[in-house]
């Protein structure tokens, strides 16, 4: 069931709640008017439905004919739609107002100013009904999260529908260089190796759009278990390490041996090996790409250092962001998709951690990966990191 429909359930409920209780209340004054020894009762709002406004999951605002605030649900004064015994924003004002006239059911999507001084908005969507005859109910959800969802998904089929262009169309120029120099070996196993390297870039970049689609939204590791960071460090390497001897990188490890976090050891394996990646493919040959761990009160610290170029300061702010491409030349040199630090970037978060870097036009950058610790527990055997600079070339 859609949000939209749940809405209009409860609003229909309350709404007919309060009007039954409002014809209840007006038949039992009907019947104390008559007898002169009991005075009438006088309520602001229905019996009942002040404890209905107070549950309720949107906010909610009970307005009398004078269009003053007799009731409001505490979501309503957080989010600034009311403050003391009026509402903020003109145009629900003006709704309610044409609803106490006419009494019809009106709704209308707003954006609102977050608190008086922010410059954030909230995207709501605001239901106004009457509430018997004096008084007006206005149930405003908030919609922010869902419109944010929605053009983070619209702005993600856009740049995938982009990137997936590159690599097919490279891919069918070359299917028909192939075809017009089928009497030519030599230029069809040029063209067959250049159909290759698109088709792993391709493959690339289908697999790590499905990495980042599971990853969209930070929620919490399902079924976390023990990593070891030692363990993970080991594979993280091993995934780069054909490339970097290609190009006679050294690859090294070091620093604090036996600590664990709580997480998915896949998903760490595969935002250190992006990093890894990352440092090889911006980094000169002959140069030494370092990784190092260490604890830092309670959090693992794993860093990893090159001596490339570095990275302006004006890039850094955008570098974890979806496709961003510091060197959009660069990458399409080296198969790069622009989407391995946003996936590092989603990994962090959902293991509880975080990511940040560092970096020099001209010395290179380091980028470290935090991670809750898991308190070491005696009798573990650990898998020093150490063996890693041993074995690496």
């Amino acid at each position: 069931m859609s949000v939209d429909a749940i809405t209009a359930g409860v609003l229909a409920a309350v709404v007919g709640l309060a009007v039954g209780l409002a014809a209840g209340w007006r038949l039992r004054s009907g019947r104390r008017a008559s007898e002169p020894t009991t005075p009438p009762r006088t309520s602001p709002i229905p019996e009942g439905a002040d404890e209905v406004v107070a549950v309720l999951r949107s906010s909610a605002i009970v307005l009398d004919e004078s269009t003053n605030v007799v009731k409001a649900s505490p979501s309503a004064y957080a989010f600034g739609l009311v403050r003391q015994d009026r509402i903020t924003v003109p145009e629900l004002l003006a709704l309610a107002e044409k609803v106490h006239r006419d009494g019809q059911i009106r709704e209308i999507q707003l954006q609102v100013p977050r608190s008086r001084d922010s410059t954030q908005t909230l995207h709501v969507l605001a239901r106004v009904a009457p509430l018997g005859d004096r008084l007006v109910l206005a149930l405003v959800e908030d919609r922010t999260h869902e419109i944010r969802v929605d053009e983070i998904r619209r702005d993600f089929v856009a740049n995938v529908s982009h990137e997936l262009k590159t690599p097919v169309g490279a891919m069918m120029l070359l299917a028909e260089a192939v075809q017009d120099a089928s009497d030519e070996p030599d230029a069809v196993r040029r063209f067959a190796e250049r159909m290759q390297q698109e088709g792993q870039r391709l493959s690339r970049l289908v697999q790590e759009i499905i990495d980042l689609s599971r990853l969209q939204y930070d929620d919490p590791v399902d079924s976390p278990e023990p990593v070891e960071i030692d363990d993970v460090v080991v594979a993280a390497i091993d995934r780069s390490r054909v490339d970097a001897e290609d190009r006679n990188i050294r690859l090294t490890a070091g620093g604090t041996e036996g600590l664990q976090v709580l997480g998915n050891e896949k998903q760490l394996v595969v935002a250190i090996g992006n990093l890894i990646e990352n440092a090889v493919s911006y980094s000169p040959e002959g140069r030494r790409v370092a990784v190092g761990v260490r604890r830092r009160e309670d959090l693992v610290e794993i860093s990893v250092t090159d001596q490339g170029h570095g990275i302006a300061e004006t890039d850094l702010d955008r570098i974890f962001e979806r496709f961003y491409r510091v060197d959009p030349a660069r990458s399409r040199e080296t198969g790069g998709t622009g989407l391995g630090l946003s996936i590092v970037k989603h990994i962090a978060a959902s293991h509880g951690g975080e990511v940040s870097v560092w970096s020099v036009q001209g010395a290179g950058s380091t980028f470290t990966l935090r991670l809750p610790l898991l308190p070491y527990r005696p009798g573990q055997q650990a898998r020093g990191v150490s063996q890693v600079a041993k074995e690496a070339p």
